[in-house]
């Protein structure tokens, strides 16, 4: 079997696996309505309590810019890069090294399986909810181009992730690498503030950094602001990002080798 069947058949088989566990699915969509609900109810007081706008977002426009960045975030693994690390540190990765396939690219195309049905459900469940509190998406066009970006957002994410996880080759642990990576993702992927809100500094660091990239664009495409640049800022940061990943997992499979896993 190729690499491309060996990542093709982990992508359908985690998605088949999603699909199949439709408990698990609900408790994703529960804990994503509650999280939304909450964080586009304060954002929607502030607007309010603002005039009606905050950084240039409106009541409409908040609450379909939270209702994407936390499906981006709900959807994936929370503890991914530990759950990884823990794979490198027990040798679990050493014994994937024996198949005739990249680790890394067979265990992505699993995690982007795993992923989309999870994304899918929390966008169609988060459009319906903003339609329902707020209204309809302040403009169709921008929205068209946040689905794209939705994907590119969370293939950028996991990417990131395996990336940060790698340090596990070298540390044997990555429960700080998760902790560092979260907080990061937190604040300057624009997923508990938008960027727009942020001091100017502070914005002006994250425009040059991969994490908006994982959950602020689609974000703001979804609240009404047409820009198609930011798929080609996504389309070229997941190149980067992927590169890498896969540059470090080289390092550290090497290192696996030399020192006998």
């Amino acid at each position: 079997m190729t690499g491309n069947r060996w990542a093709g058949e982990a992508a359908r088989t985690a998605a088949l696996r999603v699909l199949a566990e439709r408990g698990g699915l609900a408790v994703t969509l529960v804990f994503y309505v509650l999280v939304t609900v909450v964080l586009a109810s304060l954002w929607r007081a502030a607007v309010g309590a603002n005039g009606g706008s905050v950084a240039g977002y409106s009541v409409v426009a908040i609450t379909w810019y939270v209702a994407m960045t936390e499906a981006t975030t709900v959807s994936i693994r929370q503890r991914l890069i530990s759950d990884v690390g823990r794979d490198i540190g027990s040798g679990a990765i050493a014994v994937e090294l024996l198949r005739p396939a990249p680790v890394l690219g067979v265990r992505l195309a699993g995690e982007l399986g795993h992923v989309l049905p999870r994304l899918a459900a929390c966008v169609v469940t988060g459009g319906v909810l903003s339609t329902m509190v707020s209204g309809p998406p302040p403009e169709p066009a921008a929205l068209a181009l946040a689905l794209p970006s939705l994907v590119l957002a969370v293939a950028c994410n996991l990417a990131a992730q395996y990336a940060f996880a790698g340090a596990a080759f070298w540390l044997r642990d990555a429960g700080s690498a998760w902790f560092l990576y979260q907080k990061l993702v937190f604040i300057l992927g624009g997923m508990l503030i938008p960027l727009e809100a942020l001091p100017d500094w502070m914005h002006r660091v994250a425009s040059v950094l991969p994490f908006r990239a994982m959950s602020y664009s689609p974000a703001r495409l979804a609240s009404g602001h047409f820009e198609p640049v930011l798929l080609v800022e996504q389309a070229g940061w997941l190149v980067l990002l992927l590169a890498g990943a896969a540059a470090i997992f080289r390092a550290g499979e090497r290192r696996l080798q030399v020192v006998g896993g």
